[in-house]
């Protein structure tokens, strides 16, 4: 009742907590009119028929790391699996207009993720976020996936993702701070990139240009003091601005896959040879990533994480017919 009240936030139901002592003496000091309280009665009824769970944050359920972010919001609507808001949790975002290498790669990093037990949260939109619940989903195990939505924990936005919405909740949650039959406006989104870096110990940022919704994501999670990890794209690509940009300026650290995080059989074979070995290999004849895999005995597609590290640091160019020495 509190926080349907209009003019009531996180900071003034905190002040009227601790002002009145209880939610119900804070509530009755607001002299709510009768039509308001029909209106969140109404809203309650309707949160009960779609199985939608209000989660305040004293309740064992809430997300113990957004909890820890001054002015969290006091409680979340919450329609699926509630217990995935109680395994670690790791954020990806990224563009809605990834490249298909891009997507790719994040989701085979949600799938690893989620197959070490952990949820992955990202905001349901089309690109990185749907690549990376889609990853996580794909794991055979008890893997967990969790949307933030900018509308109402109901509301499907968008709508090209009405499939993977009810995918999500059969294998995870998806939470808002909105009411529920809230429509995702654009002054919504910003906080929903709050609460996705607030309830992630760490924030890895996909594709992403240099002002986008993503980047700002990332920026709340540097201010929460969470980790971030960027993706290293080609520097001629905007999509790779905002990665690249962060990783130059030492505010996030360089994710080259999995391996960054956990010790698995593929990192071990992987360290057998360094970036160093592999830039040896390659002189003034240009030399394609499918034949400098086979050379140093690694899949493509952990040579080409190495080689775009290598473009980064000025040590190769790609060229049309393959990479050179700079």
């Amino acid at each position: 009742m509190i926080l349907r009240t209009p003019g009531i936030g996180p900071v003034k139901y905190a002040e009227l907590l601790n002002k009145f002592g209880c939610p119900a003496a804070a509530a009755e000091s607001l002299a709510t009119a009768p039509e308001h309280i029909d209106l969140v009665k109404r809203e309650i009824e309707h949160a009960a028929r779609l199985d939608i769970h209000y989660i305040c944050s004293d309740s064992e359920f809430y997300p113990a790391n957004l909890k820890l972010v001054k002015n969290h919001p006091p409680v979340l609507t919450v329609r699926g699996r509630v217990e995935a808001l109680r395994k670690p949790t790791i954020g990806i975002v990224g563009t809605r207009h990834a490249t298909g290498a891009g997507m790719r790669f994040v989701h085979e990093l949600a799938h690893e993720f989620a197959l070490c037990g952990f949820s992955v949260a990202s905001g349901m939109a089309m690109g990185t976020d749907t690549a990376a619940h889609m990853g996580a989903l794909a794991s055979k195990n008890d893997s967990c996936t969790i949307a933030v939505l900018a509308g109402g924990a109901d509301y499907i936005w968008p709508l090209e993702n009405e499939k993977l919405y009810h995918q999500i909740l059969e294998r995870g949650a998806v939470i808002s701070e909105m009411p529920v039959g809230t429509k995702a406006i654009a002054n919504n989104f910003i906080q929903r990139n709050r609460w996705i870096a607030g309830i992630s110990e760490r924030l890895i940022l996909g594709e992403a240009d240099g002002k986008s919704g993503s980047m700002a994501t990332a920026g709340f999670a540097i201010d929460y003091g969470r980790p971030v990890h960027a993706i290293p794209g080609h520097p001629s690509d905007s999509r790779s601005m905002g990665p690249n940009r962060l990783i130059k300026e030492g505010r996030a650290t360089l994710c080259a896959g999995i391996g960054d995080f956990f010790e698995t059989k593929e990192t071990k074979s992987e360290n057998r040879t360094s970036n160093s070995d592999l830039q040896d290999l390659i002189g003034t004849i240009p030399m394609t990533e499918s034949v400098l895999a086979e050379l140093v005995k690694k899949n493509v597609a952990v040579v080409r994480r190495e080689l775009v590290m290598l473009e980064l640091g000025g040590q190769v160019r790609k060229t049309d017919s393959g990479y050179v020495k700079v």
